[in-house]
């Protein structure tokens, strides 16, 4: 319950906001799936300040009587270490959600489109990046490949990502909205942000994919480019497995090691 960080709504124009920032005039993102300016209003709610992680998760699947996920050779590798992002599917996802809710009492699930991009943006506002001070600064509100590496070296280990939680919140104190991996939302995907609401809007009714936000690359160069706080992405809800690409073997890796989520509560 700390860690759930209290919103209040409002109103804002979701989408690429570009064309109407005196600062630049023009699209910020290459993607035309966020093209579609639209204005919604949000009741207030909260969002979790972190990501789930492993340990979390493993609660969870304990409570449930079911086996820990990622256990195959190559996540057993960095899955324990500590404050690592759980890499889930969207249905256990979902469930994480809706059973920590019911655990403490507040109706949870997975936050819409809308609700993320409002949080990451400081409550609408025009703002880029989802950092501390909306910009990327390099290894300092962003982790930088020479951290990753003093990161793998400390735990002697080979691991795309590191510990969640080490570098600055956004204003609203959100932390790594920004990297650390794809993060689901409760939205099918739409290229046309079709929705039925502009308040409250959970998506189209349905679909074949989920939206996802955030990114999983590592490093503020590549990070600028792909991870804005109106950029959109989409997959699968339960992806399959990973397909070696010289003789179409399965991969013995979990699947979803880039697909993390963080919860979202309504009104008490």
């Amino acid at each position: 319950m700390k860690n759930l960080v209290a919103i209040e709504g409002g109103k804002f124009l979701m989408g690429d906001f570009g064309p109407i920032d005196p600062k630049v005039n023009l699209p910020y993102s290459g993607d035309r799936n966020d093209d579609v300016l639209h204005e919604v209003t949000l009741s207030d709610y909260s969002l979790g300040a972190y990501k789930v992680t492993y340990e979390d998760f493993d609660i969870f699947t304990a409570a449930m009587g079911k086996p820990k996920i990622a256990q195959q050779e190559m996540d057993l590798s960095y899955r324990d270490l500590p404050n690592m992002a759980a890499g889930v599917d969207w249905n256990d996802a979902q469930a994480y959600c809706q059973w920590i809710g019911k655990e403490i009492g507040r109706k949870m699930d997975l936050p819409t489109e809308a609700q993320w991009e409002f949080a990451a943006r400081n409550r609408g506002q025009f703002i880029v990046w989802p950092t501390d001070n909306g910009a990327v600064d390099d290894g300092r509100n962003v982790a930088n490949y020479e951290s990753y590496a003093e990161f793998e070296a400390k735990h002697n280990t080979r691991s795309y990502f590191s510990s969640i939680g080490l570098y600055p919140s956004t204003p609203l104190g959100l932390y790594d909205m920004i990297d650390h991996g794809f993060e689901w939302v409760i939205d099918w995907y739409s290229p046309s942000y079709e929705s039925t609401s502009a308040r409250d809007p959970h998506g189209p009714p349905s679909g074949t994919e989920k939206v996802q936000r955030g990114h999983l690359n590592r490093g503020g160069d590549s990070l600028a480019i792909v991870s804005m706080t109106m950029t959109r992405f989409h997959s699968l809800p339960s992806p399959p497995p990973k397909m070696s690409p010289l003789d179409q073997s399965i991969i013995p890796i979990n699947p979803n090691r880039s697909n993390t989520f963080r919860c979202a509560a309504g009104n008490k």
